[in-house]
């Protein structure tokens, strides 16, 4: 048998009009459709048949009220006479779209039946019955059957005009209760597409309504959630969070709040909302995303805040220290009594250590921008290994337990090694001349990353958990500037993040959770070499073509322009900052079409202006990389 499967004929609009006007046509009775504003919007020929109407007053558009005076001057309503009253009375009725049925004797002895029904659109349909012989058939039986009372016969009259009501009556029920199944299919598909779950618990606290939601809101739980306990649903954690909030909205008094989902550590809005007939109407959503980028954005308004507050003093306690430190150069070179030049030396220290200190404070409240690309976390941990294992003692190990997936993650990894490294160090003065340094990291459910730096010191005291995070708190006395705990946080949060303290059976610990954002997948195509070293070029293309990518080469930026002018379908420039020539790397980005995907290389500082020049167009990768770096770069750029 085969599977093919047909597609159905489209049928034009004016085939399918055609066909209904015909349909409409064989139907033995006469039908009208007005709309909301009286116009005549579809007819059949019975109609006009029936009542004797002008061709104007049958075609779509003709008034209402233009019909009525028409039956009306040909005495249709006798015995009424008065054609403005009788236009007046009909006009408010149709107008009214209320539901009726009538019967009545035209001028001619034709007996009809008129059924009007309003659309849910606006306007009404009627259906006129010519009931003639029906009547005639009831009055011979009035007359013929001497056998049956008035009364019955009466009742019998009754009856079948009863059954008549009846009949137009449960059309309309039959139409609304279609109507009505279209309108709940419509409003289920819409709330099962929105990213939230909607629901409603009875007075037993079960399910009595749910848009199949909650798993995408709170994974791993169930979507067929009808006709369960709420508690047995959502879990005895959640349902002991959400409990206090859910009694309140059964008491009439609503609620909305936040809570992180324990299984997950989403973030989790809910709004819970009495339906005043001892149910609660649900709504969840999963703002993770949200309350990361607005603690992001919190932390953002901090650091100008406080840069705008320190910028001053800073500038001032500089002059001051500049001044000191120049007074107590010539204080050395004068006789001084004897003891003098300790004093000396001692202010000196004291205006110096206050400079590390600005310089540290401009660290952290100044232009410190997050640059989160395509992060090989594998790589960045391996790489803190090897450069903290040198600044410990011999008796400090540092072991690092990597648990993380293997796959590229959007993260700045210098800020993060700096944190990370900073850590370390801290605990190394935590642990004195022997302990053990562990750095722990993995994923929470796709949601978190969790990196750990715990040590086997003497642990956080009391007032170090309610400060440590505070600048300048410091338990190192002199040696301490007290910023290196609140930088490490203000990456946290810059990156939407969090920092937590706590103590362990064996120590201290700090965890660093970063939001989890899975890097793009790197694309190969043809990339643009600018190099003017022929063995560093050959090195980079190297790279790129293990990477997935076709590589063409130029050593200057003229050259460069030419090849990008001639050949199409470059997806990618790679070039360095200094080229052969008075043009550099930065020229080049500037003389390329915008759309064109560049990054330069360098060797030079940052603190070159041509470097940080650079860094206000496009990415830079600094100079000697590995390909892991190379990858990780243009993985953030496929974004």
């Amino acid at each position: 048998m085969s599977d093919k499967i047909t597609k159905p004929l489209e049928i034009s609009d004016t085939r399918v009009k055609a066909m209904t006007t015909a349909g409409l046509n064989l139907i033995g009775q006469a039908l009208s459709i007005y709309d909301s504003d009286l116009r005549l919007a579809v007819s059949n020929k019975r109609f006009q048949e029936m009542f004797g109407l002008p061709d104007e007053l049958v075609e779509p558009g003709a008034d209402f009220a233009d019909t009525i005076r028409f039956l009306a001057e040909q005495g249709e309503y006798a015995p009424e006479t008065d054609i403005q009253e009788i236009i007046r009375s009909r006009v408010e009725q149709a107008l009214a779209f209320e539901p009726h049925y009538i019967e009545r004797i035209r001028p001619n002895g034709q007996v009809i039946s008129v059924e009007g029904a309003p659309l849910p659109q606006g306007g009404w349909v009627a259906v006129y019955t010519d009931i003639t012989s029906t009547k005639r058939v009831e009055t011979l039986l009035r007359a013929r059957s001497e056998e049956l009372s008035d009364q019955l016969l009466t009742h019998a009259e009754e009856l079948s005009a009863t059954n008549r009501e009846l009949a137009a009556t449960i059309s309309a029920l039959e139409e609304a209760k279609r109507q009505l199944t279209e309108i709940e299919a419509r409003t289920r598909l819409t709330t099962e597409m929105m990213p939230a779950h909607i629901a409603h618990v009875g007075a037993d606290r079960r399910y009595s309504y749910s848009n199949r939601r909650l798993s995408a809101v709170m994974p791993g739980r169930p979507s067929d959630i009808v006709g369960l306990h709420i508690a047995d649903a959502l879990g005895p954690a959640v349902y002991a969070k959400i409990e206090p909030y859910l009694e309140r909205a059964f008491a009439g008094r609503n609620s909305v709040f936040e809570f992180a989902e324990p299984q997950d550590r989403r973030r989790i809005r809910a709004s819970f909302t009495s339906d005043g007939a001892g149910g609660v109407f649900i709504l969840s959503v999963d703002i993770t995303e949200e309350t990361q980028a607005r603690v992001a954005l919190q932390q953002s308004r901090r650091r100008a805040m406080a840069a705008q507050m320190t910028s001053g003093l800073a500038h001032d306690f500089s002059n001051l220290l500049t001044i000191i430190l120049g007074m107590q150069g010539k204080l050395e070179r004068m006789p001084i009594p004897e003891g003098a030049a300790e004093l000396v030396e001692a202010t000196k220290k004291a205006a110096r250590r206050g400079g590390r200190l600005l310089n540290r404070i401009a660290d952290m409240t100044g232009s410190r921008t997050l640059r989160p690309v395509a992060t090989d976390l594998h790589g960045l941990l391996e790489d803190l290994r090897l450069l903290a294992s040198p600044s410990l003692p011999r008796a400090v190990g540092l072991s690092v337990l990597d648990n993380t997936p293997d796959e590229a993650l959007m993260l700045d990894p210098g800020m993060l090694q700096d944190a990370l490294l900073n850590l370390v160090l801290n605990s190394r003065d935590a642990c004195g001349p022997s302990g053990q340094i562990t750095v722990s990291a993995h994923a929470v459910a796709r949601t978190w990353v969790e990196i750990t730096v715990g040590d086997t010191g003497p642990g956080f005291s009391k007032e170090a958990l309610e400060k440590a995070l505070n600048p300048f708190f410091t338990t190192k006395g002199s040696e301490g500037s007290g910023l290196g705990l609140p930088m490490a946080y203000d990456m946290a949060k810059l990156a939407g993040g969090d920092l937590r303290l706590s103590n362990t059976p064996t120590g201290a610990a700090v965890t660093l959770r970063l939001p989890y954002r899975v890097a793009p997948k790197i694309s190969g195509g043809l990339a643009l070499l600018v190099e003017d070293n022929d063995e560093l070029r050959a090195q980079f293309r190297d790279m790129l073509v293990e990477l997935g990518h076709t590589v063409i080469e130029a050593s200057s930026v003229d050259e460069a322009c030419a090849l990008a002018a001639d050949i199409e379908g470059i997806e990618l420039v790679l070039s360095d900052l200094r080229l052969e020539g008075a043009a550099t790397g930065l020229d080049l980005v500037k003389r390329l079409s915008s759309d064109l995907p560049c990054m330069l290389m360098t060797s030079l500082p940052l603190s070159d202006p041509l470097h940080r020049a650079a860094l206000d167009h496009c990415p830079v990768l600094r100079k000697p990389f590995t390909r892991a770096h190379l990858a990780a770069l243009l993985g953030s750029e496929a974004e």
